[in-house]
C-alpha cells in the first residue's frame, strides 16, 4: 500500500485513516474448498462426512505449484483421491500428507452416523440434516475479521439448488462473501479434502467392523495422519485445534 499517497489524498480525520489501514492490514481472505464423503442416504455406508481444506488466498498459487511438483516427482497424473491409494501410489500420497502438515492449510470435517438420523421427524429429514451439517461445517470456524470464498464440488444435477439453499442458510454470516460450485478435477484442494476425509471414513469403518482394513498403503497413510495430528480420528476435537478439526454430531 502507498501510505504517502493515502496521506496526501485524505479528506477526513487521520483517526479514520488509521482505522482503514488497520482493517486492510488485518482483514485476510481465505478460500474454503468443500467435499462430501458417503453422503447419500442409500449408499450402504454408515457415516456421512462433509469437510473442507482452507487456505489463505495469497498462498494458493504456491501451494498449487508445490502439489503439482509432488505429483510430477512420482509421475502421478490422476486426481488425488482416497480410493486411488495403493502400493504403487503410496509414496506420492505419503509426501502429500507430509506437505499438508508443513503448510498453513487447515482441514475441518463434520461426521454423523447415518443410523441416528430419524426420517420420521419432519424437522430431521435426511435432506434437512445435510444442510444443517454444512452450517456446522462452515459457520463455527469462520470469523468476521476475515473474508471467505467457499467452493463446493459439483456432485449431481441438483447442485445449483443446493447452492441456493446454502446461501440462504449462511446469509447472516457476512464473512462469507462468495459461493461457487466447481468440479473436483479443477481443484487440488477439493481433492486433498477427499483424501483426508477418506482416511477418517476408512478409520471409522474399520473400528465399526464394516471393513477389515487390509490395504497396507491406506493403513500407512492413516497412521501418518494420526502421527501428525496426535488424535484418534474418531471423536470431536476442540475448536482451538484449527489445523485438523473434527466435529462428530450425536443425535441421541
Amino acid at each position: 500500500m502507498d501510505y504517502f499517497w493515502l496521506y496526501k489524498h485524505i479528506t477526513f480525520p487521520m483517526s479514520k485513516v488509521i482505522i482503514i489501514v488497520f482493517t486492510i492490514m488485518n482483514n485476510r481472505t481465505f478460500n474454503i474448498y468443500c467435499d462430501e464423503s458417503t453422503h447419500l442416504i442409500n449408499d450402504n455406508h454408515p457415516f456421512m462426512l462433509l469437510g473442507y481444506v482452507s487456505i489463505a488466498y495469497p498462498q494458493i498459487k504456491l501451494a498449487k505449484e508445490q502439489i503439482k511438483a509432488i505429483k510430477s516427482k512420482f509421475n502421478y497424473n490422476g486426481e488425488l483421491k482416497w480410493t486411488n491409494i495403493h502400493s504403487a501410489t503410496h509414496s506420492m500420497y505419503n509426501e502429500l500428507i507430509d506437505y499438508f502438515f508443513m503448510t498453513d492449510m487447515n482441514f475441518r470435517a463434520v461426521v454423523v452416523d447415518k443410523s441416528q438420523i430419524d426420517e420420521t421427524r419432519p424437522d430431521y429429514s435426511f435432506n434437512d440434516f445435510y444442510f444443517r451439517m454444512y452450517y456446522q461445517l462452515l459457520h463455527h470456524l469462520t470469523d468476521l475479521e476475515n473474508n471467505y470464498n467457499v467452493y463446493f464440488d459439483i456432485k449431481d444435477t441438483c447442485s445449483h439448488n443446493k447452492l441456493h439453499t446454502l446461501k440462504d442458510i449462511l446469509r447472516w454470516n457476512t464473512a462469507i462473501r462468495h459461493f461457487q460450485f466447481i468440479r473436483s478435477h479443477e481443484s487440488c484442494f477439493i481433492q486433498l479434502a477427499d483424501v483426508l476425509m477418506g482416511a477418517i471414513n476408512y478409520n471409522l469403518r474399520i473400528e465399526k467392523g464394516e471393513i477389515p482394513g487390509k490395504v497396507i498403503a491406506k493403513n500407512k497413510i492413516l497412521e501418518k495422519i494420526k502421527t501428525h495430528t496426535n488424535i484418534s480420528l474418531n471423536k470431536t476435537t476442540t475448536l482451538s485445534n484449527r489445523k485438523f478439526n473434527l466435529f462428530f454430531i450425536s443425535l441421541k
